[in-house]
């Protein structure tokens, strides 16, 4: 069983920074890659960033250029620095951790971007 525990959402202007943390606990060894997702009112959950246990990098089309996923194995924690942030980019933010032919989800981090 994998343990996620996020952190870093909040209330930020348009234009502003904000980097999410993901941390891992529990059968890390069982990871084989970790990402991104998020969630609006009203729409699908999409993919944003992932970052695999080689680590290579995928980022969806709306965030490519503004956001970086990025780990540090030493504290088994995930981060997802977002830059220039738009009122688009308001939705819930889930952490995922994959293993083979599982998954695990946090429990979300809302960020809002709001003048």
């Amino acid at each position: 069983q994998v343990q996620l525990v996020e952190s870093g959402g909040g209330l930020v202007q348009p234009g502003g920074s904000l980097r999410l943390s993901c941390a891992a606990s529990g059968g890390i060894d069982s990871i084989i890659g970790m990402g991104w997702y998020r969630q609006a009112p009203g729409k699908q959950r999409e993919l944003v960033a992932v970052i695999s246990s080689d680590g290579t990098t995928t980022y969806a089309d709306s965030v490519k250029g503004r956001c970086t996923i990025s780990r540090d194995n030493a504290k088994n924690t995930v981060y997802l620095r977002m830059n220039s942030l738009k009122v688009e980019d308001t939705a819930v933010y889930y952490c995922h951790a994959a293993v083979y032919e599982y998954g695990y989800w946090g429990q979300g981090t809302q960020v809002t971007v709001s003048s």
